[in-house]
């Protein structure tokens, strides 16, 4: 396989990934958001492995241990390309379960919206669908291309660190713990941050509204998101229920990555829905 490929853009996209596989049985993919890692799942693998599931996780363009485009301004599109390459590289010989948090999300209804026959269900964490989920000043900053790439690009870990401890205080626990994150996922979000290619805080603004489409996806789905989610519109989440045929919905006392914050109780309602509805 040839190591690179050009789209239609004529921008050459790496065919390679980063990712990890771990057990065997019914494939689920699991997709993280902005400035993460395939780490965002390091609690979820262990229990789906072990309940009979093949998990895949992967970096997706730009992020973790993936390739990087020397570029300020990457697409939505080149993400969506990219996973669309691995996926297809996996040679799946059955309908895979999404599991997409965030941008993720926003990948994961893409794919399937284009391949239904190839998906099996959705497990939807604080999804991303469009942009009029992001508060006003999210959206200008992620709009401002140079600006957003140069502070991001000059921004050390330790700082990065500081911000998440400071939000993690913030959160607090649902069992009265001082942070929301535990120690490894704070660390681990931290270094996400730092080695993410500055150019993907643009993507964000390039996502083509989904909404219209929301209705017609109708495989299973799980849509889990925080009720003190400050990154995307709380309110949309329910709205993204009501329009999906055969989507449920589940709230937690969280921030926007309730998955990690709240592990062993989103792992439970996660395997309660592919054991119930999938």
């Amino acid at each position: 396989m040839k190591s690179t490929m050009q789209n239609q853009d004529n921008v050459i996209l790496p065919s390679t990934a980063n990712y990890v596989r771990q057990g065997e049985g019914a494939p689920v993919v699991m997709i993280h958001g902005i400035a993460a890692s395939l780490h965002d799942w390091d609690d979820l693998i262990p229990e789906l492995s072990k309940s009979g599931y093949a998990c895949y996780a992967l970096d997706l363009l730009g992020h973790g241990d993936s390739p990087k485009l020397d570029s300020r301004s990457y697409r939505m599109e080149w993400l969506f390309e990219h996973f669309l390459n691995w996926i297809t590289s996996l040679r799946l010989t059955e309908p895979a379960i999404l599991v997409g948090h965030s941008l993720g999300g926003y990948l994961a209804l893409e794919y399937a919206r284009r391949f239904s026959a190839w998906t099996r269900g959705l497990i939807l964490v604080d999804p991303l669908y469009s942009r009029s989920q992001l508060p006003p000043l999210l959206r200008r900053t992620y709009g401002r291309t140079g600006l957003s790439s140069l502070i991001v690009g000059r921004i050390p870990e330790w700082m990065f660190r500081a911000v998440v401890d400071v939000t993690s205080i913030a959160m607090g626990h649902s069992v009265g713990g001082a942070h929301s994150l535990p120690e490894r996922v704070r660390a681990q979000t931290a270094q996400d941050y730092a080695r993410t290619a500055p150019g993907v805080y643009h993507a964000p603004n390039t996502v083509e509204d989904l909404t219209p489409y929301l209705s017609s996806i109708s495989v299973p789905t799980l849509v889990v998101w925080g009720d003190h989610d400050q990154t995307l519109s709380v309110s949309s989440f329910g709205k993204m229920v009501n329009a999906m045929p055969r989507a449920t919905g589940k709230s937690f006392r969280a921030g926007h990555v309730p998955h990690q914050s709240n592990a062993e109780e989103f792992n439970q309602l996660v395997l309660k829905f592919l054991r119930d509805a999938v």
